[in-house]
């Protein structure tokens, strides 16, 4: 259900019912700005909406076409913004809570729907011989479509009320009888609600859609009865309209969803965690019998196109020089893993720093849940898959994954996660040479140690100096008080002592809190840069130092990208692939 903040009227049909042939006669439409008008033309659902704000005496929201980063300062929200299909959201303060309105705008918002719904369905039925005949969904939803456009005649001027021919109210013997018996006649307005929520039904995830929709959404959370929370890229946590009201309308929603992704929950099998068509992660816990306020489910949103460098650079997250000491880091195929805690922005990071490995190189990604994004053509993506009982159908673990990387000859392997014993076999291929980069759960070097050298784990001491760079990300209040993701150490290990069971690592990047810049701790000081990195370009000893030179070189070039605007993730890689070959990455 869909719960406004504010009262939701009927339009006064003041131009009778003929909203998109008369829109000069509204006087709402005309109080619009122009980019409103131009959006409202095309979609009536806005502007009905809209005129329920002015009627709730709520000022008229800014529309963006898009969103930036900037706009997370903003302190009384209420803008609009597009999520694609006619469907747009509206962000609101809410002076009540500490989390803003989160409002999906539909084609079907304030229609009443249901009866029509009902008899459209009744009217698909009589079809169902052209429906079985599609072969794909996608095939299955054009069919679907088309078969709406023959049984639905459009009116202007029409009541909202049920139009329906005689023909149609027929008992449901009559549901495979002659095509085309009767047209079910609506507004404007009503078909494209009902064209909306056939294919919403069809393609998605039903009420949750506009949310999924939306590309600023991480998280998408349901902890039980009432609202849906999300986790917004700009605007942090909010509070959508979207709500379930009773445990049985939310449980027939669970099990619904879990059907349309084929991970059916049960009274019995009650966990499920599995993947959307998109990619995005979701967990269901359903059933009050595991969780008391009932069924709950969270979605973790596969992210489209991932952040580039230049991105994470804009907002801070780390500065040129951590970008170009780390280009060079993997760039030269030593192992770095980046470490933190749950929503850190680890995987984010990882993903950014892919456009820093050679252009040649071969790659091979092992995940439990496909996250890492590779520009790469020689990407090798091998993904876990779990028993299904089945003997043609047995596990496929991290560790077999693996170890079957070692057999493929790659020059970098990415482990999405270590976990477990998969960890002691990424070492073994380390000490062997092969470069490999992962995603960890610690939130500092030492605390990273502990758990390699620990259960389950169980990596050797005297193998863990084979991992040449930890970065550590966090999430942290920043000095205006706002909410931000920082590398807050970037760390070489240097070696172990067995004589004092100790570890030495250097700190050559660190975050400062109080104003929120990075420190070069490692500038002329770095172990990997002169001992290792600087010998393999050929560099002499006692002229080791002009590797920095390198790192100065590099700052310059992502600069330039900077300036340039080019922030798109694959646009920096093919730039950064032209600067491999030139010379100036080498």
């Amino acid at each position: 259900m869909i719960a406004l903040p504010f009262k939701l009227e009927t339009c006064p049909n003041e131009c009778g019912n003929e909203c998109g042939k008369h829109l000069d006669k509204c006087k709402y439409f005309r109080s619009l700005p122009e980019n409103l008008q131009e959006k409202s033309k095309e979609n009536l659902h806005l502007l009905q909406y809209l005129r329920i704000l002015l009627n709730n005496d709520i000022s008229l929201p800014d529309y963006h076409e898009k969103l930036d980063r900037s706009m997370k300062s903003i302190k009384n929200r209420n803008l609009i913004y597009p999520v694609g299909r006619q469907v747009f959201m509206h962000v609101l303060a809410n002076p009540d809570d500490a989390r803003d309105y989160h409002i999906p705008i539909e084609p079907s918002l304030g229609e009443q729907l249901t009866d029509k719904m009902e008899e459209l369905e009744v009217h698909l039925a009589e079809y169902v011989n052209e429906l079985s005949a599609a072969r794909t969904e996608e095939e299955r939803v054009i069919k679907v479509m088309g078969i709406v456009d023959k049984v639905i005649t459009v009116k202007s001027g029409v009541q909202s009320k049920s139009a329906v021919a005689p023909e149609v109210k027929k008992s449901k013997s009559s549901l495979f009888g002659k095509k085309g018996s009767g047209k079910m006649i609506v507004t404007p307005i009503q078909y494209n609600a009902l064209k909306y929520l056939l294919q919403r039904k069809l393609e998605g995830l039903g009420p949750l859609q506009p949310v999924i929709s939306d590309p600023y959404i991480e998280d998408i959370s349901c902890s039980g009865i009432g609202n849906i929370f999300v986790e917004h890229k700009i605007f942090s946590g909010l509070n959508t309209a979207i709500y379930f009201e009773t445990h049985e309308e939310l449980d027939k929603f669970v099990i619904q969803m879990a059907e349309g992704i084929k991970h059916p929950v049960t009274f019995r099998n009650p966990l499920v965690d599995a993947t959307l068509k998109d990619g995005s992660r979701i967990n269901i816990a359903y059933g009050e019998d595991v969780s008391k306020r009932g069924s709950n489910f969270t979605i973790r949103k596969a992210a489209g196109v991932p952040m580039s460098i230049i991105d994470l650079l804009q907002v801070g997250t780390l500065s040129y020089e951590m970008a170009a000491y780390l280009s060079l880091i993997l760039g030269e195929g030593m192992n770095a893993w980046v470490s933190g805690e749950t929503a850190s922005g680890k995987t984010t990071l990882m993903n950014a720093l892919m456009t820093f490995i050679p252009p040649d190189a071969k790659i091979v990604s092992i995940e439990d849940t496909p996250e890492v994004q590779v520009p790469h053509k020689n990407w090798i993506r091998g993904v876990t898959r779990g028993s299904s009982g089945g003997s043609d159908a047995s596990e496929v673990s991290m560790f077999d994954l693996l170890k079957a990387a070692l057999r493929q000859r790659p020059n970098l392997i990415i482990v999405g996660e270590i976990r477990g014993e998969e960890g002691a076999i990424a070492f073994q291929a380390m000490q062997t040479g092969h470069a490999c980069t992962s995603t960890f759960h610690a939130a500092s070097v030492t605390k990273l140690i502990q758990r390699l050298t620990g259960n389950p784990i169980n990596v050797p001491k005297s193998y863990v100096d084979n991992l040449n760079v930890v970065i550590i990300c966090q999430q942290v209040r920043l000095p205006n008080g706002s909410n931000g993701r920082r590398l807050t150490s970037i760390n070489e290990i240097v070696s172990y002592d067995s004589v004092g069971d100790s570890f030495s690592f250097i700190e050559v990047f660190s975050w400062d809190p109080v104003t929120d810049t990075f420190d070069f701790k490692g500038d002329q000081n770095s172990y990997l840069l002169e001992e290792k990195i600087a010998p393999k370009r050929g560099i002499p000893y006692d002229k080791r130092r002009q590797i920095y030179s390198q790192i100065k070189q590099r700052v310059e070039v992502l600069k330039r990208l900077n300036d340039q605007k080019i922030t798109d993730f694959y646009d920096i890689y093919h730039v950064l692939s032209r600067a491999y070959r030139e010379g100036y990455f080498r």
